[in-house]
């Protein structure tokens, strides 16, 4: 397997990545993930060099991204980590542990401070993430606290703390 930054033609491959991953949790309906990779592609949010593809054997199996986000009435400059997405004949072998991985580390290469996601509490901290109240740092709706985690960087200090907002199209979902 190899873990690349997403290419111009990569567009379709992650759009099947994401609609096959979440597929099972829309079942009356389309999964809103590809529609966000789109909109937040088309974005002032969107960060080429942290949206990266997982291909195993020719075939684009999984994709990440992190996009701008803000903390505190300053708005700092933060990350936010979402989607992650992997086809479901390659769950559970890795390939979303490589993503992340390999998304903190580009990530923190360019100087960002902290990433935050909305993600299950039992997988992420594994990577270092933690509940993002213990830093905090807030969601922007309340009910997300128990999967809401943050994840420091070498620039990260701890006076960043306060309301985290997404980008704009997380809101448009």
């Amino acid at each position: 397997m190899i873990i690349r930054r997403e290419l111009p033609g990569d567009e379709e491959a992650v759009t099947r990545v994401h609609a096959d991953a979440f597929a099972a949790h829309y079942p009356d309906g389309e999964p809103v993930e590809p529609g966000l990779v789109t909109a937040l592609r088309a974005s002032d949010a969107w960060i080429p060099a942290l949206s990266l593809v997982a291909v195993r054997d020719g075939a684009t199996v999984g994709h990440v991204c992190c996009t701008r986000a803000t903390l505190g009435e300053q708005r700092v400059p933060v990350l936010g980590l979402g989607p992650l997405g992997v086809v479901v004949g390659q769950q559970r072998a890795g390939v979303g542990g490589a993503l992340v991985h390999a998304v903190l580390a580009a990530a923190d290469a360019l100087d960002e401070p902290l990433v935050v996601l909305l993600g299950h509490p039992g997988y992420y901290p594994r990577f270092g993430f933690r509940p993002a109240a213990e830093l905090g740092i807030r969601p922007e709706v309340a009910e997300w606290e128990p999967a809401f985690q943050a994840r420091t960087l070498t620039t990260y200090e701890p006076a960043m703390t306060g309301l985290f907002t997404y980008a704009p199209p997380f809101g448009e979902l």
